[in-house]
């Protein structure tokens, strides 16, 4: 989970990369010919070539967006277009955009691998890893529907400890039959789907234990999103006292969330994705069930992530930026909801973001974990789309709608 002293990051970060671009989303095919000026492009397509995906190798195999209408559809991801046009690198993180990117956690505390032993929790001391960042993985295989990429690397983390990691990522466009499978519905011929999954797998490298003592890693995957003024983001929970199963929702990572910004009702979050507010949101992995969401109502657009949770587990490391007296007590699943850091100043993108993570990584050498990251689109009608929603979040697409209004 994130904190307060996030907000001084990203204004920071803000002011280093602006202006951002905050024209209407591009279509797949305008992004993709943009991407391929500045860095080699990867494009996954069905047999039909309406359903695409987009991947930069040099970006650790990063999906930067998809579509599911061909190259005249629209693409789904956030690409920051004025970085990458500029060419130029940024010292503290380089927020290239991307609706799959592969990170690891902790970011924040005493096993933090964004700060370098003995430093300060504080902006000028943050660093994101380059092998998070600028490093590219290199490409294994590929295909017409998927895409292999490998790498590795060391990190050191606040107290010391030396990861020596071995990441194996794979990126597999998902036929349209899957998808539904996946979602336990039956296919309704008018909705356009688009899907993927990521499989990520870290490996302990090195020749000595991965230890909670000493700090652990975590798969990390964040997707970045263009936002719309009637997206809603929508976190089914466990139900449960939350001397059980904790809170909620987490939501003060930024200062308080307005109450029309976000609402738990009937054992669901509902936050707003449109890109007008900093804001974000956590769940814990005893509230969590493995999914989230979001819908574009005025566009009538469902996205669905789906991530592997194993049963039971709940050390999932802890991000936030101070020595910790819960190291291992973070969330599974988060939402990011960009805006203006400061009254007058420009946001990041923006964007919303779908995040998940993998338990914290208590390796042995030569042990693996593994984390796959599910992304589905649909676009059709409202009518079609309702039976998604139902099955897989629990509400309808309605009560989607009216949560969020006063």
């Amino acid at each position: 989970m994130k904190t307060k002293s996030h907000v001084a990051v990203f204004a920071f970060i803000s002011i280093m990369i602006s202006p951002m671009h905050s024209a209407s989303a591009a279509s797949f095919g305008e992004d993709v010919a943009f991407l391929k000026k500045h860095t080699d492009v990867i494009v996954l397509r069905d047999e039909a070539g309406t359903a695409q995906v987009a991947v930069a190798p040099a970006w650790q195999g990063r999906v930067m967006t998809s579509t599911a209408g061909g190259e005249s559809g629209a693409g789904f991801g956030w690409i920051n277009r004025e970085l990458i046009a500029s060419g130029k690198l940024q010292p503290h993180i380089n927020v290239f955009g991307g609706e799959d990117r592969f990170w690891l956690g902790p970011e924040g505390g005493q096993f933090s691998i964004f700060f370098a032993p003995g430093k300060k929790f504080e902006l000028g001391d943050w660093f994101t890893p380059a092998a998070l960042d600028t490093m590219p993985y290199p490409v294994v295989s590929k295909s017409s529907d998927k895409a292999t990429f490998a790498a590795k690397f060391a990190l050191t983390n606040y107290s010391g400890t030396r990861f020596d990691v071995q990441v194996n990522r794979e990126v597999r466009l998902m036929p349209a039959a899957s998808a539904w499978e996946k979602l336990g519905v039956k296919p309704a011929a008018g909705v356009s789907v688009v899907a993927y999954e990521t499989d990520n797998q870290i490996t302990n490298a090195g020749d000595k234990p991965w230890q909670k003592e000493t700090g652990l890693l975590s798969i990390w995957i964040l997707g970045m999103f263009n936002p719309a003024p009637a997206t809603t983001v929508v976190v089914p929970i466990k139900s449960g006292t939350e001397s059980d199963l904790g809170v909620e929702v987490t939501s003060d990572y930024f200062g308080s969330v307005p109450p029309e910004r976000l609402v738990v009702k009937d054992h669901t979050v509902f936050f707003s994705g449109d890109g007008k507010f900093r804001s974000k949101i956590g769940v814990n992995p005893k509230r969590s069930k493995g999914v989230m969401g979001s819908y574009d109502a005025g566009n009538s657009v469902l996205t669905i992530v789906q991530f592997t949770q194993p049963e039971g587990v709940t050390d999932y490391v802890n991000s936030q930026w101070k020595l910790q007296d819960h190291p291992y007590a973070g969330d599974v699943s988060n939402s990011y909801n960009d805006g203006p850091p400061a009254p007058g100043e420009k946001p990041l993108g923006p964007f919303y973001e779908l995040e998940s993570s993998s338990p914290a990584a208590a390796l042995a050498p030569g042990k693996s974990l593994t984390h796959i990251h599910r992304t589905i689109h649909l676009s059709g009608a409202p009518a079609e789309l309702e039976p998604v929603a139902k099955a897989v979040l629990g509400v309808s697409l309605e009560t989607i709608k009216s949560a969020l209004k006063p």
